[in-house]
């Protein structure tokens, strides 16, 4: 993880006095709220539908015990004593008043926290894989590179004032937990000798018009990761589309021009910036590693024998959150633990402050103090000894966060929704808690098998809705919530990215987790041995489980879809 040096703090002390004078100009009628709009944007302060919303960048995911307390207090002192993790590595408070934001953001500088460039039409927080640095399949590690365009992009001003939101991902493994392919710029390690190689891809994206990045570059030396972002941005600062905030993305630009001559375009560019005085020199990237800290991993310990427990009913509790929570790693004698946010009684990634600060206890006690935020809202342990994992599974049981739900329905994304999102046309908090409740059986869960749904309240995507086995959308249809059902998408996890689409009519609010449980109850009935959902979705067809669907409708009569129903894809 990155130490922020004294200069750094400095900075976003700063920073959260400069937003302090805005807000009271603000409030004096000398700033207008038009001209106020983009730089509190610009710091992280939405104004959301019932309340401010502060937005905190947890850069690439990285977090210590020391900034998940700080969070925790934050969340006391200013807010209603929670926070919500999101799908982008952050940190939401939902509840804040505007003019507590600055003291907010003053006290997170002290940990090197902040909610600059996590909003608005500028290059968003770096994303990438939760995993970095631990994974066993990993070519190398992103996170210094995440770091060097992290610093060189903060505070940029070509890069502040951009048609639309910019959001980049690095990642250092052949297998994609980063979501590299929705991302409007990223980066993709192919090689390290004689020196690291990116692959480059751009124009990816969900929301209105979801599409997988094509690749823009097959090979990117390590050193230009500077100068091509840049080559890249200038392309799209002068190209993109200022006049119609639904076609000002990059992937529309690049859509509109073909990939071949947005290429072109950026090469002619890039000549102009490649040898110039942003082109990284080893001595750079020596001096991130240098202020990086990382778990000690020579105390490594192996859990070298079973452990005892204290009923049948314990130990198969154990056995389950072994199998579904428990991370390989690259480190002898480690494993990353994986702790899911996730409750029924409210919306996936809300944690409070009192389990913020357990679990920053925990992290000191049983992962060096580390800890990582995942795109599924959850956290991860990075640092965890084998020899450990039986009494830290106890602690995490004692505080409801051991549940073994890492990769199946129980572990469902969710964005805010119509509960406190403006822009969502529908509530997706109900219908997650609706499912988690029908599905809250751990047997049931299990028999499933491996199942990522997702749930966004509108099409901005924030629940990443496309890339679920099941994706829901939220939509207005006269006024009234209305829910549509995706099958097939995919997030990059363990095989290649891909795009749900919808089936059949959407379904009202009260018919959607109906809908689900039948689609759910037709794959149960119709899988092959050994077949996964996804699997099945293949092999059977989108209308099938459509029209299993449909059997939630009010004015359809209840039956599952049967065998002689199944249609070919065309």
């Amino acid at each position: 993880m990155y130490l922020p040096s004294e200069f750094d703090v400095t900075r976003l002390k700063e920073r959260a006095g400069q937003f302090a004078g805005q807000i009271e100009r603000n409030k004096q009628g000398l700033l207008s709220d038009d001209q106020l709009r983009p730089l509190r944007l610009q710091n992280g302060l939405y104004i959301q539908r019932h309340a401010p919303m502060l937005r905190i960048a947890i850069s690439y995911g990285m977090l210590s015990s020391e900034r998940l307390r700080a969070l925790a207090a934050v969340g006391r002192k200013y807010d209603r004593g929670y926070g919500h993790f999101t799908t982008r590595q952050n940190m939401q408070f939902n509840w804040i008043e505007v003019d507590d934001v600055p003291r907010a953001l003053a006290d997170l500088a002290e940990v090197g926290l902040h909610g600059i460039q996590s909003s608005g039409n500028c290059l968003r927080n770096i994303t990438s894989d939760a995993q970095a640095g631990i994974a066993p399949e990993e070519i190398l590690d992103p996170r210094p590179y995440c770091e060097l365009l992290r610093q060189w992009s903060t505070f940029h001003p070509e890069l502040a004032f951009l048609p639309r939101k910019f959001k980049v991902a690095i990642t250092g493994t052949p297998e994609d937990r980063a979501l590299v392919q929705i991302h409007d710029l990223a980066y993709e390690i192919v090689e390290t000798e004689p020196h690291a190689i990116f692959r480059v891809r751009v124009g990816g994206g969900l929301g209105r018009t979801p599409i997988l990045g094509p690749v823009l570059r097959e090979r990117l030396d390590w050193q230009d990761l500077l100068t091509y972002t840049h080559a890249v941005m200038r392309v799209y600062n002068e190209l993109g589309r200022r006049d119609n905030a639904f076609k000002a993305r990059i992937k529309i630009l690049v859509r509109a021009v073909g990939i071949d001559q947005f290429r072109e375009l950026v090469e002619q560019e890039w000549e102009t910036l490649r040898h110039g005085v942003h082109r990284l020199p080893e001595a750079e990237l020596e001096r991130i590693k240098a202020a990086f800290v990382d778990p000690d991993w020579s105390l490594g310990k192996p859990l070298e024998q079973e452990p005892t427990f204290s009923s049948e009913q314990e130990r198969v509790k154990w056995e389950r959150w072994l199998a579904h929570n428990r991370l390989p790693h690259r480190y002898r004698g480690f494993a990353a633990v994986l702790v899911p946010i996730k409750h029924k009684q409210r919306a996936p990634g809300d944690v409070t402050s009192d389990e913020m600060d357990a679990l920053a206890d925990l992290a000191e006690a049983f992962s060096q103090g580390f800890l990582r935020v995942t795109h599924t809202q959850n956290l991860l342990f990075p640092a965890v000894r084998e020899h450990d994992l039986p009494e830290l599974f106890r602690r995490l049981s004692a505080l409801g966060l051991g549940e073994a739900v890492g990769g199946l329905i129980g572990d469902m994304v969710a964005c805010p929704g119509g509960d406190f999102c403006a822009l969502a046309n529908a509530r997706s908090l109900p219908v997650a808690r609706e499912i988690a409740e029908r599905f809250e059986s751990i047997d049931r869960q299990e028999s499933l098998g491996p199942l990522d749904l997702r749930i966004s309240g509108c099409m901005n995507s924030c629940g990443h809705h496309h890339v679920g086995h099941i994706g829901v959308l939220g939509v207005d249809k006269d006024g009234a919530a209305f829910y549509q059902l995706l099958l097939g998408g995919h997030s990059g996890h363990g095989a290649p990215a891909a795009l749900g689409t919808i089936v059949g009519k959407a379904f009202a609010e009260d018919e959607i987790a109906d809908a689900i449980e039948m689609v759910l109850d037709a794959y149960v009935e119709h899988r092959e041995p050994g077949e996964t959902f996804r699997e099945a979705v293949a092999r059977l067809g989108k209308t099938f489980f459509a029209e299993a669907a449909n059997a939630a409708r009010r004015d359809t009569p209840r039956q599952l879809a049967s065998s002689t129903r199944i249609e070919a894809e065309t």
